[in-house]
């Protein structure tokens, strides 16, 4: 019997665009149902407010719905009314401007800018309508140019009052649609939730309740936080302008609310109008930079002072994604698109949060950032840009302690180059160059050691340790001495040189050595004079056998030393004795705080066992020649 054949799934590919083609194509259904959802979102919480005060469902929505479009209406009318205004008295600005352009002109030399460039236009006018020359004698003597004549028939009063209603029919009934859809979504809110839940994620309620609440807080507070952030910005505007003497101020303070929401160039456009006004108004220029001061300065604080303070990370987008989204919607549908871009992607964005099938949504447009702190390190590792890593290392470092970050992201990022380099994803030359600029990040971060090094507590009260659970203060390294060795390869010497910044911050005297200067042959020449301890540390478990002969070469060198092993990998307080056993070392540590705990430890050393050897029994010849 043959088994049925599982439906395949359309490409992400095809059917993005395909999406994309319907929204495009059916803009005059989707563009009204878009509006009516991101009201609804906006509404909803005042609408369960109302409801929270025992206000019927069905008063408490029709009460919201008819406030926000009623303030929508009046909006409107004040500013049709206001640019009726505008529209009778540019007129009386005329003089104004001509005597601004003359000034411009006579500025400078006669031959200024804008006479120059007035001169070329012309000649080229002059030139495009030149005629021909024809060579040949005209054979027929020219005629007159004909004469326009405009036939003109007087309108009937109804034929008049048709073409002031027609234009408006569209925008009225698009308005109506989307107040009756706001209306009946916000009374079958909880319904629509059922029905969405079971036609997408009747199979995960969790994961689908979880989104529905995610979108409609991200977008909610999107829009009301906006509301909050424009109208804080727009009614300034007015009154400043209103002192400044500009006309129809109200005017500019409202298209400042509205244009605000479009992201980035709305204030832009905003700013125009008015200063236009202002060249207009005045003979001087006085007004307009007082206008375009007042503009810079309400930026810089909205900016700067009251979006981070409301907004924080609540949209979830990146400003390059609400630049792209921006362009999008705008082809997509026109200036109400633009309108409504940043919320539309909001919600793309939850959609890829929690929806596996749209992931990709929310790498390419969210904020969070796409890489854990220690791949994003060991990338830039990897691609030799130790400057990049030094940025990066100094952000976190605002909040965090260098034990920390060498513990938590460091160590881990060269853990990951080992990890390559084992399963042979690693060349040579890239693992030299990984260490090469882990190295050089150490060298960049001296100064920032040199900082905590200065504090008036050397050490940080409550260190967390590579597993997160909080570990012992880390001790004084004053009046002792550390050397730092690199275990087995050019990895394990950038990791030795992250502990030995460590140790020095704690007050220690620390030197550095790499592993090829624990050779048997090169081992006598390493600086043990005055040393304390010597710390050995491997990125890789396989190398453990190794270091015990490290060990034995270090105490054979030096009986008084005090020799440890740090094995860059998670491990309990107990295998940290066991391990430290097997090694015949003084100490084992798994972590940065472990492995700076017992390098500055004031325990003694503990005294080199003896091998163990293994006889060889004689073999049966050797025994009948020894009798012989």
């Amino acid at each position: 019997m043959l088994q049925p054949q599982s439906r395949t799934a359309l490409p992400p590919f095809a059917a993005t665009a395909a999406v994309v083609a319907i929204l495009y194509f059916a803009r005059d259904v989707f563009l009204p149902l878009a509006i009516a959802v991101l009201l609804t979102f906006a509404l909803a919480p005042i609408v369960s407010w109302l409801r929270r005060f025992g206000v019927p469902r069905l008063v408490s929505v029709i009460a919201c719905v008819l406030a926000a479009f009623g303030v929508v209406a009046v909006f409107s009318f004040v500013v049709v009314s206001q640019i009726g205004e505008v529209a009778q008295n540019v007129p009386t600005y005329q003089s104004n401007i001509l005597n601004k352009v003359r000034a411009l002109k006579e500025s400078g030399s006669g031959e200024g800018i804008i006479d120059r460039l007035s001169g070329v236009i012309e000649r080229v006018g002059q030139e495009i309508d030149k005629p021909e020359d024809n060579l040949a004698p005209a054979a027929h003597p020219s005629r007159p140019d004909p004469l326009l004549v405009e036939i003109f028939t007087p309108q009937k009063p109804i034929e008049t009052l048709m073409n002031l209603i027609t234009p408006l029919i569209g925008p009225l009934a698009t308005a109506g649609l989307v107040i009756v859809v706001v209306i009946f979504m916000l009374l079958e809110r909880e319904d629509l939730r059922d029905r969405f839940i079971r036609l997408v994620g009747y199979g995960d309620l969790h994961r689908t309740t979880e989104a529905l609440q995610d979108a409609g807080r991200r977008v909610g507070q999107y829009l009301l936080m906006q509301l909050v952030v424009n109208v804080a910005y727009g009614v300034p505007i007015g009154m400043g302008l209103w002192l400044l003497g500009i006309p129809n101020a109200i005017l500019w303070g409202l298209l400042a609310i509205v244009l605000r929401f479009v992201p980035y160039i709305g204030p832009a456009i905003a700013m125009i109008l008015p200063l236009f006004l202002a060249i207009a108004v005045a003979p001087g220029w006085s007004l307009v930079l007082w206008a375009a001061a007042l503009f810079i300065a309400m930026e810089l604080v909205i900016n700067n002072v009251l979006e981070p303070w409301l907004y924080g990370s609540r949209t979830g987008l990146s400003p390059l994604a609400i630049i792209v989204a921006a362009i999008f919607w705008t082809w997509l549908w026109g200036p109400v698109g633009l309108v409504l871009s940043t919320p539309l992607t909001v919600c793309l964005v939850v959609l890829g949060k929690h929806v596996p099938q749209f992931e990709f949504l929310e790498v390419l447009f969210g904020n969070e950032p796409v890489l854990d702190p220690k791949e994003r390190l060991y990338q830039r590792l990897l691609a030799g840009d130790p400057d990049e890593a030094t940025d990066h290392a100094e952000e976190m470092l605002e909040t965090e302690y260098l034990v920390d970050f060498y513990g938590n992201v460091a160590i881990p990022a060269l853990l990951l180059g080992e990890f390559d380099r084992a399963r042979g994803a690693l060349t040579d030359e890239q693992r030299t160059r990984v260490a090469a600029s882990a190295v050089v990040l150490v060298a960049n971060l001296n100064e920032i050691a040199g900082e905590e090094a200065d504090e008036e507590d050397d050490a940080p009260e409550d260190v967390t340790q590579d597993d997160g659970e909080p570990a012992d203060e880390l001790p004084d390294g004053a009046g002792k001495a550390v050397l730092c060795i690199g275990g087995r390869g050019e990895l394990d010497n950038a990791a030795a040189a992250m502990l030995a910044q460590v140790l020095t911050v704690q007050g220690a005297t620390v030197a550095t050595a790499n592993h090829a200067d624990v050779e048997p042959s090169s081992i006598r020449s390493l600086p043990l004079e005055g040393v304390h301890t010597a710390v050995i540390g491997f990125l890789n478990a396989d190398s453990l056998h190794h270091g015990r002969f490290l060990v034995r070469r270090l105490k054979r060198a030096k009986p008084s030393l005090r020799v440890g092993v740090v094995l860059w990998t998670d491990g309990a307080a107990g295998d940290a004795d066991k391990l430290a056993g097997d090694l015949n070392a003084d100490f084992a540590a798994f972590n940065m705080a472990g492995a700076t705990i017992g390098a500055l430890t004031d325990a003694p050393a503990v005294p080199l066992k003896a091998a163990k050897r293994k006889v060889r029994r004689p073999s049966q010849a050797g025994r009948k020649s020894k009798t012989a």
